[in-house]
């Protein structure tokens, strides 16, 4: 794995790497050292590379492929998070914006109303997307509190894709994000389905490999998010002060 650049505005240390394929290519890859994770009051040092890879197992467990391929390996710098690479349109719409009060776009969903720098009124505004939509679900079942609006990507695959899920999965209430477009919504039957298959897998080996990565009160917290969710399936409302991540982008 050989690095080839950084993302200097990640909190953490983000490396872009490329990995070998075959004799021809190469994959591009994010890899996250554990030795440069910022620590945390209410995370455990040394556990968001993990907590990184308990994120996409749950989205693979539920099959909803939000979260790209994500594992745990050695690299320059150590042990990490390594996740691929997505490559995201130069002019494609943004899945999460700002725009004036009044003026939210066709197919948007309005989350707050702020003022920017400048001292006018605007709109944080979310795509209404099946893929979003997807991911605000997985939020809430992983207790993401950091899900901000350049977390979400859109590929140029067409899909979208969640990235930086190191601070989820706490057993604490912690959710904050700036997907609340569907909140107090039902949520799909064919989602709630999925959900009920992740609880029964969460008594079998997709849980022992989270008791792996996490603790087990925090898989116990997980299939308790995902029974609430079954037993009430409603997207939840906003409950703390501090609903939304700072900076939002």
């Amino acid at each position: 794995m050989t690095v080839i650049g950084q993302v200097t505005t990640a909190s953490n240390a983000t490396l872009v790497c490329e990995i070998p394929d075959d004799a021809t290519q190469v994959l591009r890859v994010v890899y996250k050292p554990v030795r440069g994770e910022r620590p945390l009051w209410d995370f455990p040092d040394g556990t968001l590379a993990g907590r990184e890879v308990a994120a996409y197992q749950v989205s693979e467990a539920l099959g909803w492929g939000v979260i790209p391929e994500t594992i745990l390996r050695d690299g320059p710098y150590g042990p990490g998070m390594v996740q691929r690479w997505i490559d995201t349109p130069e002019d494609g719409p943004d899945l999460v914006d700002l725009c004036p009060v009044g003026e939210i776009p066709d197919g948007y969903r309005e989350v707050l109303r702020a003022l920017d720098p400048a001292g006018h009124q605007v709109s944080l505004v979310h795509a209404e997307n099946p893929g979003l939509y997807r991911m605000a679900v997985l939020d809430v079942l992983i207790n993401n509190a950091d899900r901000k609006g350049g977390h979400a990507l859109h590929g140029v695959d067409g899909r979208v894709y969640g990235v930086d899920h190191g601070i989820s999965l706490h057993s604490e209430p912690k959710l904050r994000t700036v997907l609340w477009g569907w909140a107090g919504e039902p949520i799909d039957d064919e989602l709630l389905t999925d959900i009920k298959a992740l609880v029964k897998a969460l008594a079998g080996e997709p849980g022992a490999r989270l008791r792996e990565l996490i603790t087990d009160a925090e898989v116990d917290a997980l299939e308790a998010r995902a029974q609430q969710l079954l037993d009430e399936p409603v997207m939840p409302l906003p409950t703390s002060a501090r609903p939304i991540p700072w900076p939002a982008f």
